[in-house]
């Protein structure tokens, strides 16, 4: 298993589809998932510090599992079947493991929440990360100034 940081999320152009983007912590590997619009506003709400008036779904599984004293050890994005990604959300309570099945969208945004390391098995990253050139590096940055300026409503329907 490799451990990775979230990078952020975007739209991506001109398709309009939200993206996620991972990357090793100790290596040089990003691994992309495409994500729906709802998972995209969770996770770019949760990374903003934003607050809503009634509490989103994964701000409800965050307080389920505080109020029942469950841990969640780590996420991991653990399978690409037929480009579909699977995700496991690994938790503990009393000493008793648990393992949840999720789709990665949603064990990252509750991950963001709860700060749970995200990893990977090396087997997806195989298959499905990327290593970028110097140009491509360019990009990156790119991406990082994108996520400074954009904000959560830019992800809803009809933007």
């Amino acid at each position: 298993m490799v451990e990775l940081s979230l990078v952020g999320v975007r739209v991506e152009l001109p398709s309009n589809q939200p993206i996620v983007l991972l990357k090793e912590t100790t290596g040089e590997r990003y691994l992309p998932i495409w994500i729906g619009a709802v998972e995209a506003t969770a996770i770019a709400f949760a990374l903003q510090g934003i607050e809503t008036p009634r509490p989103m779904t994964h701000d409800l599984l965050r307080d389920i599992l505080a109020e029942t004293q469950v841990q969640v050890e780590r996420i991991l994005v653990s399978e690409l079947k037929d480009r579909t990604f699977f995700a496991t959300i690994e938790m503990h309570r009393d000493g008793r493991a648990a393992e949840v099945s999720s789709r990665p969208s949603d064990a990252i945004a509750l991950a963001v929440r709860i700060n749970a390391p995200i990893f990977a098995s090396e087997e997806v990253l195989e298959q499905a990360g990327i290593e970028l050139k110097d140009d491509e590096e360019t990009e990156v940055e790119k991406f990082r100034e994108f996520l400074d300026q954009v904000s959560p409503e830019d992800f809803e329907p009809g933007q």
